[in-house]
């Protein structure tokens, strides 16, 4: 994972947030997230104040609503199950412009809808402030299995070279040309496929014995690990426990 793959998700920037260490930004998310979860579903102007508090937090990261909007659009599938809710759910049901809707189904598809947006744009924030090998860093900080962090480490850095290994063949296929059109054509993209797995499982294996050539025996080189300070620790706390205290009055009013 070097500095030149960094991903999309990440936007370059030099604002407080960015500076934050990772494990604290992860610490920071992943409590925020909870308490979203915690927050009783009727408690509907308690997910208001939530968005108002990550608007802050991107705000003073300095990355543009147009960017984590547009990122937010990897939770449709949420909102299509969500829209099916009101009307597969049972129980007491209501009538509104002549359709008849379950009233534990209209809570339920609120509750995906809005916990699940925070919860992305919460992610989409942490992705956009962070890069990917930092994150694998405040992972590995936070005491994660060690094994797990390598794995997702070689996911991340061999993505882009499966996924490049895929518009080559797509190349290949459209210069002889291929163009699928139907379902007689399924098997040659099933054999694509398999010529796609193959070829990644033989480059696994070439970068392992690489690896081992140089010397690794199961676990990567220890890297410095960057020491959060209290004053960080605040900053990067400070939207949870806000959260959190929206959170106890959702429960109590």
């Amino acid at each position: 994972m070097g500095a030149g793959h960094a991903h999309r998700l990440y936007r370059h920037g030099t604002s407080p947030v960015h500076a934050l260490p990772p494990h604290a930004k992860l610490a920071a998310a992943f409590l925020f997230v909870l308490v979203v979860v915690a927050t009783p579903r009727e408690a509907m102007w308690a997910f208001a104040v939530y968005a108002v508090l990550l608007a802050a937090a991107a705000r003073l990261a300095r990355v543009p609503a147009a960017f984590l909007l547009k990122r937010l659009l990897i939770e449709v599938p949420f909102v299509a199950f969500a829209v099916l809710m009101p009307f597969v759910a049972q129980g007491e049901r209501v009538h509104v412009l002549g359709l008849s809707l379950s009233v534990n189904g209209l809570w339920g598809a609120w509750n995906v809808l809005a916990k699940g947006a925070l919860g992305v744009a919460a992610s989409v924030l942490l992705a956009a402030t962070t890069e990917l090998r930092q994150l694998l860093l405040g992972l590995e900080r936070l005491k994660l299995p060690p094994l797990l962090v390598q794995i997702a480490g070689f996911m991340i850095r061999y993505g882009d070279v499966i996924t490049d290994e895929m518009r080559r063949m797509r190349i290949a296929r459209a210069s002889r040309g291929f163009e699928a059109r139907g379902v007689r054509h399924w098997g040659v993209l099933a054999k694509s496929a398999g010529a796609l797995f193959i070829r990644s499982y033989e480059r696994g294996e070439r970068v392992h014995l690489a690896m081992v050539s140089r010397g690794y025996t199961g676990s990567m080189p220890v890297v410095a690990e960057a020491v959060a300070s209290p004053a960080q620790w605040r900053l990067a706390l400070a939207l949870p426990c806000s959260a959190l205290v929206v959170c106890l009055l959702g429960w109590i009013l």
